[in-house]
This record gives structure tokens, C-alpha cells and sequence, in this order.
């Protein structure tokens, strides 16, 4: 009559930058390779575009150009953050495709950045891609082996949430 079993729902998170990906814990900043706002990857970029890696919303665009965050049509919530310490440069070589509230699907383009503006004035340009309530998924499947180069919108990892 009626499955009261828990559906699985897997949710794929796609590259949104191309470049080499790698490990949290070798971004050179406590806040994300401690895990601290929650599990993801990073990569070191190899071309300056952001790309949506999950179909959802924009739920925040920082002022400063240098980060967002997107929320998945299935609740998972994700900041990329471009770069270390960026927000120093104030929107300098920064600029949004976006704005909150819109409607997003992988691939479409959320910002672009110019790497020679970043790195020139002295700034790590390691992008943490971070799933802020990891807590609320289980089974982080890596698809992708670190250190290896990935093109932007290949699959990088797969997360379970359970449907009630």
C-alpha cells in the first residue's frame, strides 16, 4: 500500500571552476581546511569563470565580489570562495553574473575574476568549494582523485540526503 521506507536522493556537485582539484585540508586557512563551515574540495584555478555546480538559487552574493553562495534545489547549501583573503581586494578583479534570488542550473556562469589582478597583488587564489550544512548528508562520495586536473562541470562529488 504505502513505502514508509527512507528514499536516498543522490545529489551530484560539479566542478565550477576548471583547474587542479584538492583536498580541503591543503587550503592554507583554518576556517576550511579544519572543516569548520563543513565538508567539500578545492581548486586551484587554471581560468578565471565561476560556473554553477548545482541546479537551485543564489542565496548570496558577497559585496566584494569574491564569493557566493547557491542553494540546491535539494537543500544543499554551498559557498565557493575565490581565493583566500580576497575580500582585501574589495570587488577588485571581481565581477558577479549574478544576483540573490536567481535561479541557477550547472553550468551557467555565476562570476568571472581576473587570476593575473588576484595573484599580482599577493593573494592565494585556492577556491574552497564547501557544503555549509554537510551535517544534513551523508555518504560524501569523491569521484575525482586529488591533485588531478578537472574540467569545469565534471562530476567531483556525490552526497545522499534522506527523503522522509
Amino acid at each position: 500500500m504505502f513505502d514508509l521506507r527512507k528514499k536516498k536522493k543522490n545529489i551530484t556537485i560539479y566542478a565550477p571552476i576548471a583547474g587542479t582539484l584538492l583536498p580541503l585540508e591543503e587550503v592554507h586557512d583554518p576556517t576550511f581546511s579544519q572543516g569548520l563551515l563543513g565538508e567539500g574540495f578545492a581548486i586551484r584555478p587554471a581560468h578565471g569563470r565561476v560556473v554553477a555546480p548545482i541546479n537551485g538559487t543564489v542565496t548570496q552574493v558577497f559585496s566584494t565580489g569574491h564569493a557566493i553562495t547557491i542553494t540546491s534545489t535539494e537543500g544543499a547549501e554551498l559557498l565557493i570562495h575565490v581565493g583566500l583573503e580576497t575580500v582585501a581586494l574589495d570587488g577588485k578583479g571581481y565581477v558577479s553574473c549574478v544576483k540573490k534570488e536567481d535561479p541557477i542550473h550547472v553550468g551557467d556562469v555565476l562570476m568571472e575574476f581576473d587570476i593575473n589582478t588576484i595573484t599580482e597583488a599577493g593573494f592565494d587564489l585556492i577556491t574552497p568549494v564547501v557544503i555549509c550544512n554537510s551535517s544534513d548528508f551523508k555518504d560524501f562520495e569523491i569521484l575525482k582523485t586529488a591533485h588531478t586536473k578537472i574540467k569545469e562541470g565534471e562530476e567531483v562529488i556525490r552526497i545522499r540526503k534522506d527523503n522522509r
